[in-house]
């Protein structure tokens, strides 16, 4: 018999077996790596009854078809291993437990859970526990994230920096920073060394709560411990202190941060961009835009957003036309509804309703739906030039297309009936506004004082000035000015017709 056929009573040797082996797992990662997992599945079946593939192999298998347009075919390959009476590793079950967390299959990946050690003899992981954890908070659900977390540390499996990463996120975005920050200092207890990314946790948490000084604090314990702040650490607090109006230690944290070698990013750029826009300093928010621009930094729908905003608030509304249109044409965005209301309510600031009605037109034809916001704009443009009764017109059309008006919606409309004295449909509006179970505010009630001062109805005024009280609104500065000058006025009116 030929030694090359490497046989003995024609069965294959050892050595054959190997080779046979080796050459189908290299075939079936070839096809994984490809991209082609059917084709590799398929091989699997072709080849299982005569050769069992490593539990490893199968794992990336398991996680390709997951990833393909038919991931029900990975449960299906999972059962045959069963079935197979091959041993999954703790890896196949985080592969599949994960499938079932992002199908928002909770109840399923609990049993499954529940079933790895007692039915299969696999004991979970800190990684198991970690990936049902972080699915429990992502769907809002905290109480059944810490009956998790309690049944992992019952079963004596020690959670790592990750899990508490994953517990102080979830807290801070359930606005529960106390709770965020003891888990914090359990960590430390523990002997866990938490990383810039816990530390960038808390200080967003701090931020988002407006204790700015507590995300300061944290910053500096985070440097103390030896751990380097990050372009993200950085981009978070130059946040708040342009919220709180601290643009001067804003710019000295970026000073800070550049000192260190970091380089911005997209979200430093749009958050410098946006900050001097606020500001009102349109020449240094451009000079932003053009460094973006000159590292490489490409520009988004926000940095756009924001410079067309800043430019309508200056009445500048032309440039900010051209602005958009370079974003459309050059940059290849597709605007969405925040950039053009932004363009929308500068054009109805500016007075120029035929482009502002054009631009709604445009956003109808790139299936941007207006809402409340664009047609409050538009309410406001038409009132500001005395057409209020075509604003009124917009009050409807919003109801019949169920965008539900809010406050500013009527208290828009009642400003514009009230500079054309038209007091009768001001209050027609107010009305209507009480009936939507909406409370007037005070800049309901200046509206309507204004418009009775401007009529001549100066008692009638003062009765709203009193209802204003009574209804525990506190009169302004502009209250006290407007009522003043329109019992003036009504004086002169009346001294004259004795006259």
């Amino acid at each position: 018999m030929s030694t090359s056929k490497a046989l003995t009573n024609g069965v294959p040797s050892a050595a054959s077996s190997a080779a046979a082996s080796a050459a189908a797992n290299s075939l079936l990662n070839c096809f994984v790596n490809a991209g082609h997992p059917f084709k590799a599945l398929r091989t699997f079946y072709h080849l299982k009854n005569a050769h069992t593939p490593p539990v490893p192999v199968l794992n990336r298998l398991l996680s390709s078809l997951l990833r393909s347009p038919h991931p029900d075919s990975a449960w299906l390959l999972f059962a045959e291993m069963f079935r197979l009476r091959l041993r999954s590793s703790v890896t196949t079950f985080n592969i599949m437990l994960n499938a079932l967390c992002k199908q928002n299959k909770l109840s399923k990946a609990h049993s499954l859970l529940n079933s790895m050690e007692e039915e299969f003899g696999v004991r979970p992981n800190a990684v198991t526990y970690n990936t049902i954890i972080n699915a429990c908070f992502l769907r809002g659900r905290t109480d059944a994230a810490l009956k998790v977390f309690s049944s992992m540390s019952a079963r004596g499996i020690r959670p790592d920096s990750y899990t508490y990463g994953i517990l102080i996120r979830g807290f801070v975005r359930t606005g529960r920073i106390s709770d965020a920050r003891n888990l914090f200092e359990e960590m430390l207890e523990k002997g866990l060394v938490p990383g810039a990314v816990n530390y960038n946790c808390l200080i967003d948490g701090y931020c988002n709560k407006g204790d700015l000084e507590a995300a300061l604090k944290c910053r500096d314990m985070m440097v103390e411990k030896g751990v380097e702040p990050t372009v993200c650490t950085y981009n978070l607090l130059v946040h708040a202190l342009f919220m709180e109006g601290r643009s001067e230690e804003a710019k000295g944290m970026v000073r800070e941060m550049e000192g260190k070698g970091l380089v911005g990013d997209g979200i430093t750029y749009n958050i410098l961009i946006n900050g001097y826009c606020k500001g009102s300093d349109v020449d240094r928010a451009f000079e932003m835009f053009k460094e973006m621009t000159r590292r490489g930094v490409k520009p988004t729908r926000v940095t756009y957003t924001s410079l067309i905003y800043v430019l309508c608030r200056r009445k500048r509304a032309g440039e900010a036309d051209r602005l958009f249109k370079k974003a459309v044409a050059e940059e290849g965005l597709r605007p969405d509804l925040v950039m053009y209301n932004a363009l929308v309510d500068g054009h109805c600031g500016a007075g120029d309703m035929e482009r502002a009605f054009g631009l709604v037109k445009d956003m109808e034809r790139e299936k941007v739906g207006p809402d409340e916001v664009t047609y409050n704009s538009l309410m406001r443009g038409l009132c500001l030039l005395g057409r209020a009764e075509e604003a009124r017109g917009l009050l409807d059309e919003m109801a019949r297309r169920g965008i539900a008006p809010d406050l500013i919606s009527y208290n828009t409309l009642i400003s514009g009936y009230g500079r054309k004295g038209e007091m009768k449909d001001a209050f027609s509006v107010r009305d209507e506004m009480l009936s939507k179970g909406f409370n007037p505010t005070i800049l309901t009630y200046n509206a309507l004082i204004r418009g009775l001062c401007k009529s001549g109805e100066g008692d009638h005024a003062e009765e709203v000035l009193d209802e204003m009280v009574s209804n525990g609104i506190t009169p302004d500065d502009s209250t006290y000015l407007t009522l003043i000058e329109g019992l003036n006025n009504v004086e002169v009116f009346t001294k004259s017709e004795n006259e």
